[in-house]
């Protein structure tokens, strides 16, 4: 069985005073995939790196405060990629990959627009490159799974206000389809939503900081796990953590049953 955790962190500083590394060390977890560190690599402190069993590797951003990925594994990689190989991306720190035998493990974290035209246009040219790396990755013939925040509230399923949303960043016509794109034509699978295709307020994972949005359940769907079809077929179980808040997102676990190769 492969254990497989996505969490938007808001800060990795920030969700380690709230309890998430002894809640990250407790889970048993194969991969626990970060996004949004908010911090570098000078700010990173020994239990931040990695814990018992568990290698951390990290893309940091250039710019201090901001994005960052990172993925705690069970077992090292053959290989490290950090970045798109695109300078204006990788700056942002949003792409980390690990490549096993077997299978490649990213954590992702697609830029937001909500802070203006400017980061809109940003987060549009992030996605025409990434389509063409999904096409790459779908087509290489290796098991791939992508987990992080998307940023992009699939369908009206998957946000508690779509009516209201309709023009605004996360749930615009033109992203959610994008990703339908990604997933009719390149064969990528929601394997939150192969598991639960029927889910509502449950399968929330992000709520604004504004008003009473998490008391309210007010929330979107925006991380995800999504994979090729081969490991997508293999899961088994997928949960929301909500009994702990580390940050304004909530871990989604999936379990598949997969095992990687030694």
């Amino acid at each position: 069985m492969l254990k497989v955790i996505s969490a938007n962190l808001n800060g990795i500083r920030s969700a380690a005073n709230k309890g998430f590394l002894p809640w990250a060390a407790e889970q048993n977890a194969d991969f626990i995939c970060m996004q949004e560190l908010k911090a570098q690599a000078a700010d990173m402190t020994p239990a931040m790196l990695g814990f018992p069993e568990r290698h951390g590797y990290f893309h940091y951003a250039e710019k201090k405060g901001y994005s960052g990925v990172g993925i705690y594994a069970r077992q090292e990689p053959l290989r490290v990629i950090e970045g798109l190989g695109v300078p204006e991306i990788d700056a942002e720190g949003r792409y980390l990959e690990l490549v096993y035998d077997d299978l490649s493990l990213i954590s992702l974290y697609l830029p937001s627009g909500s802070s203006g035209d400017h980061r809109q246009a940003a987060k549009f040219s992030f996605m025409e490159h990434f389509f063409g790396h999904l096409a790459e990755l779908a087509g290489s013939g290796r098991q791939v799974l992508l987990c992080g925040d998307w940023n992009i509230a699939h369908k009206e399923i998957d946000l508690k206000n779509w009516k209201g949303n309709l023009k605004n960043s996360g749930f615009l016509p033109e992203e959610r389809a994008w990703l339908t794109k990604v997933f009719d034509e390149l064969g990528w699978v929601d394997v939150y939503r192969r598991l639960h295709p029927d889910a509502t307020g449950e399968a929330y994972t992000w709520w604004s900081n504004r008003g009473q949005a998490r008391a309210n359940n007010v929330g979107w769907r925006i991380d995800y796990q999504i994979a090729t079809p081969g490991i997508a077929a293999t899961a088994k179980r997928a949960s929301i953590y909500k009994e702990a808040w580390f940050s304004d997102h909530a871990p989604l676990t999936i379990e598949y049953d997969w095992a990687l190769r030694k």
